[in-house]
């Protein structure tokens, strides 16, 4: 089978927004394996000597199988970018190049490297070689085409979160897990139970296999929507998804908390914080902490036991 790849460059004064507002375009279209190049990454100590040079413009590219459909989802991707164009100043310019199915699968794990999330949590991909330092925790993962890598802003957040917050033996449930990497840092920070959702049944496989590798043997994981098939309380929940999601998803979070809980909300960008920070109120939540990076937010608050 035959592949496009849709490749979009941009320019502007927040490269970090630009590229999460055109991923999240591929995302929404359902386009596979983003790939995001940045011209200001910095390999650093900690790449090889073969690592990919960083790129000369910042782009993202997405790709989707060449079929009788392929037309239509290039209109619907150009379309797109010319809303974001109306809405937000951000111009965009978009190629498509057509690859065999072996070099679309290999490919973009050539941008994957082993990225320092905290000052003791890296997030290292299953095909690198890494020398890790003394209590440095490794969270090992092979996220698949379809997710992420664990190292972008809204990941990077709930992760540091976790390792302020968690406490040795808390139960701990991630909703939307994708590719697990929540429940691997959870469990490798001292989970006593983690347990993970995903309406995506490929999202549980990834994820399980990814709890394997870290040699995390005891977990759970089902296939469902939001916490609809959650049937047992935990101490702390992690929710890296849309706010508007997270603003729905409230009322739902109390009968899985446990009273004095802790929910971690990422996936927030930052023209919603104001909303997402309301809402919580409302519904009986006390934020604890927030947090902002490139863009983006994720608030931990407590479940009070009101509203």
């Amino acid at each position: 089978m035959k592949w496009i790849a849709a490749k979009v460059t941009f320019d502007g004064p927040d490269r970090a927004l630009a590229t999460d507002l055109v991923a999240d375009i591929f995302y929404d279209l359902d386009l596979k394996g983003v790939v995001v190049d940045d011209p200001e990454t910095d390999p650093g100590q900690d790449w090889s000597d073969d690592a990919i040079p960083p790129a000369k413009a910042p782009g993202v590219t997405g790709y989707f199988a060449d079929t009788h459909r392929s037309a239509g989802k290039c209109e619907a991707l150009e379309a797109a970018l010319q809303r974001l164009a109306r809405v937000s100043g951000i111009n965009t310019h978009v190629e498509y190049t057509r690859i065999d199915e072996q070099d679309w699968a290999e490919a973009w794990k050539e941008y994957f490297w082993p990225e320092r999330i905290t000052d003791t949590i890296v997030v290292k991909p299953s095909w690198r070689e890494y020398p890790a330092r003394p209590q440095e925790i490794i969270l090992e993962i092979d996220p698949g085409m379809a997710f992420g890598t664990g190292t972008h802003a809204t990941t990077s957040l709930c992760i540091r979160m976790l390792q302020t917050h968690l406490k040795p033996g808390d139960a701990f449930l991630d909703v939307g897990t994708g590719s697990g990497i929540l429940m691997i840092a959870a469990a490798k920070l001292g989970a006593g139970t983690v347990c993970g959702v995903d309406n995506d049944e490929v999202a549980v496989s990834v994820a399980g296999k990814n709890l394997q590798v870290n040699h995390i043997d005891s977990f759970g994981l089902s296939t469902g929507n939001l916490v609809d098939e959650v049937h047992r309380t935990f101490d702390i929940m992690a929710a890296n998804i849309l706010a508007e999601v997270i603003l729905d998803l409230l009322p739902e979070v109390k009968s899985v908390l446990k009273e004095n809980g802790l929910l971690i909300c990422s996936g927030i960008i930052t023209d919603k914080k104001e909303i997402v920070l309301s809402g919580l109120k409302e519904k009986g939540y006390a934020v604890v902490e927030v947090m902002e990076k490139e863009g983006w937010v994720a608030i931990a608050a407590r479940n009070t036991g009101t509203g």
